[in-house]
């Protein structure tokens, strides 16, 4: 199911940096750059997640967190602001906000975030330490990596880029969601290094027998899963 977000931020590069991620994921995004827009597009309570600035033209966020929650709208919102010293973050917390970012914020924490008060509504299951997809099986407290009955011999790197892969399964990840998350790089090295380590682990995956796994988006990015 799409799910809907709604960005509100009055700087138009990071609001066009957020909107773009977001669409490159599938998620679809309307965008205000001022608070009383904002309120008047939340207030129907249409939307999945709301990422909410704090310092906005014709009225703040934090009003407009207020007025939301004063109306009964329960929408999951995620403060993402420059102010963001204790007692900032205690306050949008206090306020009925799920979360607070502070800038300058790396975009697959703010992804990480979103999905995880998204999944807040969700019933809640039992934590597991077995990540699956089709028949590759990896455990997180043994290390052991199996592909049907055949274990996998993979570097540290391999592994960590697999776990990363695998908790995004039949999800499209970006180069970028990748150095931060795996190389934890906050910028683009300008290496092939990507490359490299899905090329090798690619190759281990398809030497164990089975449909590839692992498949190249092209222009967006790579995707662990079945073949769409």
């Amino acid at each position: 199911m799409t799910q809907k977000i709604l960005v509100v931020e009055d700087d138009a590069v990071t609001a066009d940096y957020i909107a773009n991620g977001l669409n490159e994921l599938g998620f679809v995004v309307d965008k205000a750059d001022n608070g009383r827009d904002a309120l008047f597009l939340a207030s129907d309570g249409s939307f999945d997640a709301i990422i909410l600035d704090r310092m906005l033209p014709a009225m703040d966020g934090m009003a407009v967190l207020a007025a939301l929650r004063a109306a009964g709208i329960s929408t999951s919102v995620i403060i993402l602001s420059a102010l963001g010293t204790a007692d900032d973050r205690i306050a949008g917390l206090e306020a009925g906000a799920d979360d607070y970012l502070a800038k300058p914020f790396a975009f697959a924490e703010l992804l990480a975030r979103l999905r995880l008060i998204i999944r807040r509504r969700q019933p809640v299951g039992a934590v597991s330490t077995v990540l699956e997809c089709s028949d590759l099986q990896m455990d997180l407290l043994s290390r052991r990596v199996r592909r049907g009955d055949q274990l996998l011999a993979l570097q540290p790197r391999e592994f960590r880029l697999l776990e990363y892969l695998l908790r995004h399964a039949d999800e499209v990840v970006t180069r970028t969601m990748l150095l931060e998350g795996v190389w934890d790089y906050h910028f683009d090295p300008g290496t092939n290094v990507i490359d490299v380590h899905i090329s090798r682990l690619r190759r281990k995956l398809d030497e164990a027998g089975g449909p590839q796994l692992l498949h190249t988006v092209r222009g967006a990015g790579y995707r662990l899963g079945r073949a769409a």
